[in-house]
């Protein structure tokens, strides 16, 4: 597949500038995170596609893993998080962010979050995969709300930051091989050009490519693709996370039901009532969310139903509601009490965990980019991410990219000029494209032959659609939001199969019922990709 370097035409000379010290492309808590390290004598603007309280952060409801318990250890969250990893995390990134983790709690709440709280301090869950009750949570199953709530008005008051609501990040700009800055659109303006010292990409993730998600519409994997096209490095495309408990009601947005859930003591039922996690793995409903969702795909196939159910009849209905009273009034929406009445689910996309390869600071392969959160792979998760352990990684390499790039600030001049790069776009061939209908295509298509389940025939057949789409979707300098997101949501699927297609094993997220064994001696490696300069895909493991 040919992938082009710029999705539109840009000239120097025609479109407005911009300068600052540090860009930040994305709202969520990585990238507010970033922006909290940035010193007072420098400029950042942070930029962000829809409002800041609109991001995966900001949904999050489960919490952050964090060894608090003094019965607890970072060994064993260590270990928790490997195990769950599937051999391919990176040992010594585990145990840094594993450690920085109280430090990173400790920050939020003198910030003014406002945990939950019993006699003891901070109340403490437990969420599948984790040996000890170690999930720090907020307003019972909003936590990603309060913690962004009080992260937001930290950073309205910095005031050296200016901060771009409903703004698109079209492409990175690069110049003499390195990033330069990013082609911003705005509504009713041309696209401008931000020119900036150091950029931090925190974007988020992919989960619209999947008809059936739980993230919100703007994570469409808009600065994975803009990375790769600039020639960022990126890896383990094949893992995507499934949540196995997703709202399944026609009519309803995909709710998530929090893991935390099942950490009360929920339990699976069938179509038939057998509680069936049993036959599947001895942790029952708290193994690891690849092996729940494998089996609820599983059990929906053997008894042919469209779901699975959550039971909460068997808990303390008091408390059932007092804990998740944001799940509690998604499920009275559609008449259900959700601490009496069984609650339909069943897996949905949810959390990214390949992206663009950083190492410990959020440096990227590409000089003067920088990232964190989802939208990279920084090896923390592997395989398969640990519960909670998401808004932990936005936290600590947040941090870490922020302070890196402001120290690289300071080595360079403050010149303040643009760089001569322009780019012509090419002619625009085909008229009336029905973009939503390509778009419905594509997430069926990935949803149905890269989803939870994985074989050879249906892997290929997804490539080969969807480089049947991209070749007449990819080549149109679209003048529009929805246009670029079609056109990032093509390169992300491509690369999604692309390595799900080669990786001949089944590991952590990635199962394969034609490779079903994980297979060391071959595949505990990465796959990785990188855009070749005349727009070609080079791949390596």
């Amino acid at each position: 597949m040919h992938v082009p370097r710029y999705l539109v035409g840009f000239h120097p000379k025609r479109a407005p500038h911009w300068f600052t010290d540090v860009l930040i492309i994305g709202g969520g808590l990585a990238g507010l995170r970033a922006a909290m390290e940035i010193p007072d004598h420098q400029v950042a603007l942070v930029v962000t596609k829809d409002r800041l309280q609109e991001s995966n952060s900001h949904y999050a409801q489960g919490g952050i893993a964090s060894v608090i318990d003094p019965e607890d250890r970072f060994e064993d969250h260590v270990a928790d998080t490997l195990t769950a990893g599937g051999a391919l995390c990176d040992q010594a990134v585990v145990d840094l962010v594993v450690r920085e983790a109280p430090q990173r709690v400790a920050e939020l709440v003198a910030w003014g979050t406002q945990f939950d709280v019993g006699e003891h301090g901070l109340e403490l869950g437990r969420e599948g995969g984790h040996s000890h009750q170690r999930i720090v949570h907020a307003l019972g199953d909003a936590t990603g709300r309060e913690v962004m709530r009080a992260v937001i008005e930290r950073v309205r008051r910095k005031q050296n930051l200016t901060v771009w609501e409903q703004a698109f990040t079209i492409d990175l700009l690069t110049d003499q091989g390195r990033c330069v800055g990013a082609l911003i659109a705005q509504a009713g303006r041309p696209p401008i050009l931000v020119w900036a010292k150091q950029t931090i990409l925190a974007t988020g993730g992919v989960g619209q490519v999947f008809r059936e998600s739980t993230n919100p519409r703007v994570a469409t994997g808009d600065g994975h693709a803009a990375a790769f096209r600039a020639g960022a490095e990126v890896r383990d495309m094949e893992f995507m996370q499934f949540h196995p408990t997703v709202l399944y009601i026609a009519g309803s947005a995909r709710t998530l039901i929090s893991e935390a859930v099942r950490g009360e003591g929920a339990h699976l039922l069938d179509s038939q009532g057998n509680r069936f996690m049993q036959d599947y793995d001895e942790r029952l409903e708290l193994a690891p969310r690849d092996i729940v969702s494998q089996a609820i795909v599983k059990q929906m196939a053997r008894t042919q139903h469209p779901c699975v159910y959550l039971d909460l009849s068997h808990l303390d209905p008091s408390t059932v509601h007092q804990r998740f009273p944001g799940i509690s009034q998604a499920c009275r929406q559609f008449g259900l009490d959700m601490a009496r009445d069984r609650i339909p689910v069943r897996p949905g996309a949810h959390y990214m965990l390949g992206g663009v390869i950083v190492n410990q600071d959020g440096g990227t392969s590409l000089p003067g980019l920088w990232a964190a959160g989802e939208v990279t792979s920084s090896g923390l998760h592997g395989a398969n991410r640990l519960a909670s352990n998401s808004l932990l990684e936005g936290l600590v390499f947040g941090r870490r990219a922020g302070q890196a790039a402001a120290a690289a600030c300071e080595t360079m001049p403050d010149d303040l000029q643009g760089c001569a790069i322009e780019h012509a776009p090419p002619p625009a061939d085909m008229k009336g494209l029905d973009l939503i209908d390509i778009r419905n295509s594509l997430t069926s298509l990935m949803g149905r032959e890269v989803g939870v389940e994985r074989q050879r025939e249906g892997l290929e057949e997804a490539l080969q659609s969807i480089e049947q789409f991209a070749r007449y979707a990819l080549a149109q300098p679209f003048q529009d939001v929805a246009g670029w997101e079609l056109q990032n949501l093509l390169i992300v699927g491509h690369l999604m199969a692309r390595a799900a297609v080669v990786r001949e094993e089944s590991r952590g997220v990635h199962y394969r019922t034609d490779f079903p064994r994980l297979d060391d001696r071959h595949w505990c490696r990465h796959i990785s990709f990188r855009r070749l300069d005349h727009g070609a895909i080079s791949m390596e493991y």
